[in-house]
């Protein structure tokens, strides 16, 4: 048996799950504003690092789909996900509420002036393009990074490079109790890579053109 297979199967029903919450619960995106004072001293201020497990900027969500930020929510949540201070945030949170503020960040910055490129404009290096086609990255989150082939899976292009890599890192964690993700399919990749491979590719797919972005709040401009 195809040592993915298990895994795959895993996620199937992963998705099946957020799909059927993210039907039974609907987003609002002017209450979500109303609810994120959490969530903007850090994912609200441009340049804004995080010092745990090391120092990275703090993803952009802005822009981010609501299905995968509610799925990311939801890990963390459920300790599937393993940092403190994102943990005890999501654990705070009603079904609601990650809805709404899923709804609220995936509408936010959008940009309106024209799709991504069908594939990125800066193409990779050859010791890239190896890496990427070694576990097959374009399958699942689009040739250009930001089509995925499921709405619970991220775009990750445009993201900070720094958090690609520290994110990589913790799908390679197991046994931590406060860093690491537990992803079937992601954990099986990641541990493919060396730290330095993972640091290479985190480099390009930070470096193409992304939707993502901060969208900076009023009281921190």
């Amino acid at each position: 048996m195809n040592k993915l297979l298990t895994p795959l199967l895993a996620l199937t029903v992963l998705c099946a799950v957020a799909s059927s919450q993210a039907q039974a619960i609907k987003g609002d995106a002017k209450a979500g504003q109303s609810k994120n004072a959490m969530c903007i001293g850090c994912h609200g201020i441009v340049g804004y690092q995080a010092s745990f497990p090391e120092v990275y900027k703090v993803p952009m969500i802005s822009g981010q789909s609501a299905p995968y930020l509610s799925a990311a929510l939801h890990a963390y949540k459920q300790g599937e996900r393993r940092h403190p201070t994102m943990r005890s945030i999501a654990a705070s949170l009603t079904e609601q509420d990650i809805a709404d503020l899923a709804a609220y960040y995936s509408a936010s910055g959008v940009a309106t002036d024209g799709a991504l490129p069908a594939k990125p404009s800066s193409e990779p290096s050859a010791q890239v393009q190896a890496l990427l086609g070694k576990a097959n990255c374009a399958s699942c989150h689009g040739a250009n990074f930001s089509q995925p082939i499921d709405p619970t899976y991220p775009k990750i292009g445009g993201q900070h490079a720094d958090y690609l890599f520290v994110a990589l890192k913790a799908y390679q964690t197991d046994s931590n109790p406060t860093v690491g993700r537990a992803h079937p399919i992601m954990g099986a990749m990641a541990k493919m890579y060396t730290h330095a491979e993972l640091k290479a590719l985190a480099g390009y797919i930070g470096s193409v053109e992304g939707e993502l972005k901060v969208v900076p709040q009023s009281r921190f401009r």
